[in-house]
């Protein structure tokens, strides 16, 4: 099973990151395999939140529906895939460090990101991933690090 775990610095309080993290609208804006993604059910952010959302993963296409399976505001917020081919779980983490916020982001995958790829493919696509999730992180905290951003 494939893992990818990164950490980045943000020069914001965890309140702030969380808020950002929080809203579907935002994960485009820093992740560059989200195409799309919208919340399913309405109101605030809670356990069994489902968000849909399509994703461009090493040149394909793929639909996907996720839950929140844990969120603690502002320190933690899990998620797992429940519907589409992708199979998967992202955590992020959060850590207040001097005046910022320390992020841990991981992401565990099915081998073969649960077949669509097939195993035999798992170090091309963690390797591929590891450097998606770095670039993802630097664009995160260097969006959240300028004005105005975190209440979009």
């Amino acid at each position: 099973m494939p893992v990818v775990e990164d950490h980045t610095y943000i020069a914001r309080a965890p309140e702030e990151v969380f808020h950002y993290l929080s809203r579907p609208e935002n994960l485009p804006l820093w992740d560059s395999s989200i195409v799309q993604v919208e919340q399913v059910d309405p109101g605030p952010l809670a356990r069994g939140t489902r968000w849909r959302g399509v994703s461009k993963i090493m040149g394909r296409r793929f639909d996907w529906t996720t839950e929140v399976t844990d969120v603690r505001p502002p320190r933690r917020m899990d998620s797992r895939s429940i519907e589409g081919k992708l199979t998967f779980a992202v955590v992020y983490a959060l850590e207040p460090e001097g005046d910022g916020t320390r992020l841990t982001y991981r992401v565990e995958a099915a081998s073969g990101l649960g077949g669509v790829f097939g195993r035999f493919a798992d170090p091309l696509v963690q390797s591929a991933q590891s450097r998606s999730v770095r670039a993802n992180l630097e664009r995160l905290a260097g969006l959240l690090g300028s004005s105005a951003v975190v209440d979009s």
